[in-house]
């Protein structure tokens, strides 16, 4: 191995490329060193090497950053704290968890069952929950208001098992793992997932990288929330337990600039080290520890590594030569997951064995002992001096870096095995072994009744253990985790006055529906009994959507205020930081606004502070690039609204292929708790806004918990006022008429959303005075909306064949309409290809399918045939085919129109910038 390669494996390499020209006197400073920290200790010694460096750089002395240290613990043994609890009587009980989480698992593995479940990762696991469980986690009864925990998906089990053994579980529930439906109201998900277990879990994780990156945005939402002056959060802790695997995700990694900079203390990342992703070592050549440790230092994290329980102490006090240190630094991955899967003879020869120091070090020392050299994050002293290190540190969120072994105390057959992720099913051997281990107070008649059904062990009330696991968590708050269904505050929504500018229309002058949208946000922002509970969040384009308005009165998010002078300062949109600002800019960054929206949309729940996150994206970036996440926080129940900005396939002009959004409506429609609009007018868009805030704030709606996904454009058209008698429950439900047709002539329906109404309007104008036709628009606020309700229809079927089917919603307003149905948008045509099945008679969908380009709207438009021209040609040929026009009349109009030349296209225009 080159020199450069062994050094990167161990640390910085600080003295590798220099030459010692005085042994002799190096000697000496390392002579003096050691006495300093003997005499008096490793914090005085931490000063006066802080303090060298300081005055190395003043002396412009070049020393190099150091990114990571020795593979040892950070804290020193003389700095660990006096462990507070009761040591014997937490592992007696933390054994028993252990074993009813694999005993959930292994009873679900039932031949008549077998939904799987995973064992290792909580046994390897067990006591990081336990020390934060005992010590740190404060539930929503803690005066400071409870911390918010996120709980590594895999570990699951040990929750149930400690939520079973403090009697909020019963063994009927244990038996419901995994099994949802069959056994409804004993039922327990897989993971944490809040939708599926509403008053227990709070954050969905098990969809790797999205714990990290909203365990961030949640800490930085709790500083919000104290800044702006709605909730006092400072007592507040943010924990997120991660995996050594799940660091490889960008979104584990991507957002740890934010904490740092913004000095989110707040924060605690606990990354379970076990070395093993879910097929094999992280780094099995190398060192995921050091890697990380270097990875957040660089990031401007503290970092804590726990790499060696209490028994290593003694060996590392009496390793003089340094030797000990030298091996453990050296040592990669793969070989310390095989030293956790042999013995201690096997760990003897193969790693102490390789200097005559290392050796002798253990040569009193029986093969046990040797095995009983425990890993830090197994060691309740190591971990709990950890904890409170983490926070107690000011100024910067901490990673704590705990080895782990992956199926701890599970035996030969699980421990630190390639496949031990995989594994569930228990031998008889093992679970009597595993009791043993554990001394549960089972007998070998009660395993062998029925190798699928051992039983749990629950203590008796009266027990030690019982009574002093609940007075922990008494002291600490409360059980965790614990979720809020629903929040005390009852919101004052605005009032209709406050619609009123979205009803008023443009007058003479144009706006796009972006702009309707920012004036009625502007209005509800203004709102004194509401409107600070807004949180725009916008990433980087506020200037886009005109929303730079908001930059001097309700200013950028920014706990560090704004230290620079601008150097816009003198114009009316001056850019405006401060730490009680009201929009939260991420940058460019959308993976970071979901996050962000994901935490104000559930403060609900979470702080019982309710807020209204208003997310605006460039359309094309919003489902398309963080659909994992929006389904995240549907499973977290998140409320808001998701405002797709720059929306359509052909309106955003010159911006090209990977700027035109044709499909989003269809993406969105996949999650289930978002509700998409394709509103065409301000004031459709005011009252889809204020049906959305009376559905997810008014407090009486039986699902609230939804999501309401608004796509809206940049191209500027005349917003006509509020009409009168204006049919509001169409415009919620998804379709109304528009403007009836005032002609005699044959008859046609032609739908049309968003951005395609004012071709519609157009194609009706031409239809009458051009080929005697008489259409009807109508306006589809929403083709998602419109098809979940037939789908639904569809489904009711199922569940009671003996009531009549239920006509859906868009049935019962064409039902009685004649004509073919013509439909256009500046969507695929699998948009309006959803209603298909709904819509009586004959149904034509114009798309713009396959790729965008740039070019102009108009020529976009015609290219996909899907404007005002491509839709009277349509409704011409569909009236042919029914034999009620003359047999020519598409051919010649093709042709006047000339509707293979893009040149020829005339619908829409060139303002609104993107």
């Amino acid at each position: 191995m080159a020199v450069e390669e062994h050094i990167s494996q161990i640390r910085s390499g600080l003295t590798y490329q220099l030459s010692d020209r005085d042994p002799e006197e190096t000697q000496e400073w390392m002579d003096s060193f050691d006495s300093l920290v003997e005499t008096q200790g490793t914090e005085r010694a931490q000063f006066i090497i802080r303090s060298l460096l300081q005055r190395a750089g003043a002396k412009s002395v070049g020393v190099p950053h150091v990114t990571t240290t020795d593979y040892v613990n950070t804290i020193p043994v003389d700095q660990e704290p006096e462990f507070p609890g009761d040591e014997a009587i937490e592992r007696r009980y933390r054994a028993f968890m252990r074993w009813n989480a694999a005993i959930m698992v292994h009873r679900a593995q039932n031949p008549n069952i077998g939904v799987g479940g995973h064992i290792s990762t909580y046994a390897g696991a067990a006591t990081l929950y336990e020390v934060g469980f005992n010590h740190f986690f404060r539930g929503k009864d803690h005066p400071g208001g409870g911390d918010q925990v996120f709980f590594q998906g895999h570990a699951s089990p040990g929750m149930y098992a400690r939520a079973f053994l403090e009697g909020r579980l019963s063994e009927e529930d244990m038996d419901g793992f995994r099994q949802e439906k069959s056994k409804e109201g004993h039922a327990l998900p897989s993971y944490p997932h809040p939708r599926s277990l509403p008053d227990f879990w709070e954050f969905p994780t098990v969809s790797m990288g999205i714990g990290p990156a909203n365990a961030i945005y949640q800490a930085q939402l709790n500083r919000y929330l104290h800044n702006r002056g709605i909730k006092d959060t400072s007592d507040q802790q943010v924990w997120a337990f991660l995996g050594d695997g799940e660091m490889d995700e960008p979104e584990s990694r991507g957002f740890l600039q934010l904490a740092a900079n913004e000095k989110l203390d707040n924060l605690n990342f606990v990354i379970n080290c076990n070395l093993q992703r879910l097929d094999g070592p992280v780094r099995g050549n190398g060192k995921i520890m050091q890697e990380l440790e270097a990875f957040f230092r660089g990031a401007g994290w503290n970092v804590i590594k726990v790499a060696w329980g209490r028994e290593w102490d003694a060996l590392l006090e009496a390793d003089k030569t340094n030797a000990l240190v030298d091996i453990m630094n050296q040592t990669p991955d793969g070989d310390y997951q095989t030293y956790k899967a042999e013995s201690g003879a096997f760990v003897r020869e193969h790693f102490f064995g390789q200097r005559p120091e290392t050796k002798e070090l253990v040569a009193d020392m029986t093969d046990d002992e040797i095995w009983n050299l425990k890993r830090g994050g197994h060691d309740y002293h190591k971990v709990y001096a950890a904890y409170k290190a983490a926070v107690e540190f000011k100024g910067k969120p901490t990673v704590i870096l705990a080895k782990t072994v992956k199926g701890y105390g599970l035996g030969s057959h699980f421990e630190a095995r390639n496949a031990t992720h995989q594994m569930k099913k228990l031998t008889m051997e093992d679970l009597k072994k595993f009791r043993d281990h554990l001394r549960i107070p089972i007998t070998d008649e009660q395993l062998e009744a029925d190798l699928y059904a051992p039983p749990y062990y629950r203590p008796a009330e009266d027990s030690a253990e019982y009574k002093y696991m609940m007075e922990r968590r008494a002291a600490l708050g409360g059980s965790v985790p614990t979720r809020r269904q629903e929040t005390s505050k009852k919101l004052a929504l605005p009032d209709e006055k406050t619609y009123a500018i979205a009803k008023r229309g443009s007058g003479k002058q144009q706006a796009a529906t972006t702009m309707a949208f920012v004036r009625l946000l502007k209005d509800l922002m203004r709102d004194k009994e509401f409107g600070h509970r807004i949180v725009p969040i916008v990433p980087d384009e506020s200037r886009t959507f005109g929303m730079d308005s908001f930059f001097p009165t309700a200013k950028i998010y920014n706990p560090g205020g704004q230290n620079y002078l601008s150097v816009d300062r003198d114009l009316v949109l001056a850019y405006k930081e401060s730490p009680q600002g009201q929009l939260i800019h991420p940058g460019i960054n959308e993976a970071g606004a979901v996050a962000a929206f994901t935490a104000a949309g559930t403060s609900y729940s979470t702080h019982d502070e309710p807020l209204i996150p208003i997310y605006v994206f460039y359309s094309m970036f919003g489902f398309q690039r963080t659909g994992d996440q929006f389904w995240a926080a549907g499973d977290q129940m998140t409320r808001g609204f998701i405002i797709g900005a720059t929306a359509g396939r052909t309106t955003l002009t010159g911006e090209g292929l990977q700027h035109a959004d044709g499909h989003s409506p269809i993406l969105a429609s996949t999650n289930p708790s978002v509700i998409t609009y394709d509103p065409a007018y301000g004031y459709e868009i005011g009252h889809i806004m204020r049906s959305g805030l009376e559905r997810m704030y008014g407090g009486t709606h039986a699902d609230p918990n939804v999501m309401y996904y608004l796509t809206v454009y940049n191209e500027p058209i005349s917003q006509p006022a509020e009409p009168e008698n204006v049919d509001v429950e169409g415009i919620i439900k998804g379709i109304h008429l528009l403007k009836e047709a005032t002609t005699d002539g044959p008859r046609a329906q032609l739908l049309a959303s968003g951005v395609a109404v004012p071709w519609a309007l157009e194609a009706q104008s031409i239809l009458a005075e051009e080929w005697g036709v008489s259409a009807d628009v109508w306006s589809v606020t929403s083709w998602n909306e419109l098809a979940r309700d037939g789908q639904r229809a569809d489904a009711e079927v199922l569940v009671d064949p003996s009531k009549p089917r239920r006509t859906p919603y868009v049935t019962s307003k064409l039902e009685s309409t004649p004509g073919p149905v013509i439909a256009t948008t500046d969507y695929m045509r699998a948009v309006p290809e959803q209603l298909r099945p709904y819509v009586p008679g004959e149904f034509h969908t114009l798309g713009a399918d396959g790729f965008g380009f740039s070019d102009t709207r108009a020529a976009a438009r015609r290219f996909f045939k899907i404007d005002a021209h491509s839709l009277v040609v349509q409704t011409l040929q569909s009236l042919v085919e029914r034999g009620e026009i003359p047999a020519d009349t598409a051919v010649k109009a093709h042709a006047k129109y000339d509707l293979n030349n893009p040149n020829a296209g005339k619908s829409g225009n060139a303002g609104g910038d993107a």
